[in-house]
């Protein structure tokens, strides 16, 4: 899903960052993530490369306008594609969940 990424609550935000939306697997439901925090897929929360954990952003999907406010309490891999994965309720709010394939994303 294309989408754009911003913090929330900050007069600047980040630009130039494109690549790959995915969200969890259901298969990390109950797993620790890095904030120490419980993965629930019903929650509101996302994994960042860098961003500090506890941070809430906007995401957007720039295809059909649904935002959604998550916090990040995960880590992406430096050598993972993607630019953000949110949890399955958050997709679902943003209606990326028509297919499990990653899609092409921007963050700004």
């Amino acid at each position: 899903m294309l989408v754009t990424v911003s913090m929330v609550g900050h007069a600047t935000a980040r630009t130039g960052e494109e690549g790959i939306a995915s969200f969890y697997s259901d298969r990390f439901e109950g797993k620790r993530t890095a904030s120490g925090q419980i993965y629930r897929q019903d929650g509101l929360t996302a994994a960042h490369r860098n961003l500090p954990l506890g941070t809430k952003v906007k995401v957007s999907n720039v295809e059909n306008g649904k935002s959604v406010v998550v916090t990040i309490n995960d880590r992406i891999a430096a050598t993972s594609r993607v630019v953000i994965d949110v949890s399955r309720r958050a997709a679902e709010r943003l209606a990326s969940l028509s297919s499990r394939a990653p899609r092409r994303a921007t963050a700004a």
